[in-house]
């Protein structure tokens, strides 16, 4: 038989609880952890949009730029 002193007891209790904290800890962490995934998931597809969205703005501003008339090249009909 064995027997256990109060203060061995005592310890044990101090550390199943310690115990439990850690596994509950890791759980809210490992759940943190995919909500944290999912955000950047998400997050990195709204990149992925605004990053196409501008680079049609630039192509369609070019395409304007394009259409405006070069003073300049009036000009230089002008003189010759």
């Amino acid at each position: 038989m064995h027997y256990y002193s109060d203060g061995m007891i005592s310890d044990f209790n101090q550390l199943s609880e310690k115990i439990g904290l850690l596994a509950e800890m890791a759980q809210a962490l490992r759940r943190e952890n995919a909500a944290l995934r999912s955000h950047a998931l998400t997050l990195a597809a709204e990149n992925a949009d605004l990053l196409q969205r501008i680079e049609e703005a630039h192509l369609r501003v070019t395409a304007l730029l394009e259409r405006i008339p070069d003073p300049d090249a009036d000009d230089d009909e002008e003189a010759a």
